[in-house]
């Protein structure tokens, strides 16, 4: 038995007129994506990734392809689209799912972009993702200081994301599911306002999971809403694990991986 549960939140922040972020949580899917484009072409991008991945998840059990198939598609979809008002339609998408491999639960965590999936457990937390971002790939080039990141005037220009190439390029992997561990899926309008310090609090001050989502996304309107914000905190509460499976996830290889392009 797999026993998930989860809790979502989203605001338009104190900046913004409309909010082009969307989230899906599901039974086996948990995923945001932060739209990008003129008048509206961002909200129907980002609805239209997630759509799909609802979709998905409502037809059941999942393969290890099955998210990068659905990925594909709705970029073509998007670059399809030549509608005026949709001119430059972009999303960044992020999540993770849920599956079995020999018989055993797995995580699949996935992104393109710089919306983000971080792994809480044994009170530590850790990203699991890599922005594709600027400013990202100037602070691995040690051409920048995590500090000057925070204000540095490009740091919202992404690398990857759907509908912005033919080929995307989604970061995947893969990792034996663990009971009690606790997943923060996030757009970057939380991480723009809010440190993994402050991340890392909630996540020990709030055993609920809808309170979680809705705490971190008060936060980050607190500290300037200066983009939409969206959440989705999953906890997986118990499953069935095999005695033979090595459950222990090393975030830092993960991560390292992920950066060198490795699936």
């Amino acid at each position: 038995m797999t026993l998930v549960r989860c809790g979502t939140a989203t605001s338009t922040g104190l900046v913004r007129d409309t909010n082009e972020d969307n989230m899906f949580a599901g039974e086996r899917i948990f995923v945001v994506a932060d739209g990008m484009g003129g008048h509206a072409a961002g909200e129907v991008a980002s609805a239209l990734v997630v759509d799909r991945l609802r979709a998905l998840d409502e037809r059941g059990e999942l393969g290890l392809d099955d998210i990068r198939t659905e990925l594909a598609a709705a970029n073509q979809e998007m670059l399809a689209d030549v509608s005026p008002e949709h001119g430059g339609m972009g999303t960044t998408v992020s999540g993770i799912a849920l599956l079995e491999v020999d018989g055993t639960p797995h995580w699949i965590v996935f992104n393109i972009g710089d919306s983000r999936v971080y792994r809480f457990a044994d009170d530590e937390l850790a990203r699991l993702t890599v922005d594709h971002s600027e400013v990202e790939e100037l602070v691995a080039q040690g051409l920048l200081t995590p500090e000057q990141a925070l204000l540095y005037p490009r740091r919202n220009i992404v690398t990857r994301a759907l509908g912005t190439s033919m080929s995307p390029e989604p970061d995947q992997w893969v990792f034996p599911a663990r009971p009690g561990e606790r997943f923060v899926v996030c757009t970057d309008g939380l991480t723009n306002e809010i440190s993994d310090g402050v991340i890392a609090e909630v996540m020990r001050g709030e055993e609920d999971a809808v309170d979680a989502a809705d705490v971190l996304v008060r936060l980050a309107v607190a500290a300037g809403g200066r983009d939409n914000v969206t959440t989705v905190v999953v906890d997986l509460v118990d499953v069935e694990v095999s005695a033979e499976v090595d459950v222990d996830v090393d975030a830092e290889v993960l991560v390292e991986d992920n950066a060198a392009g490795n699936t």
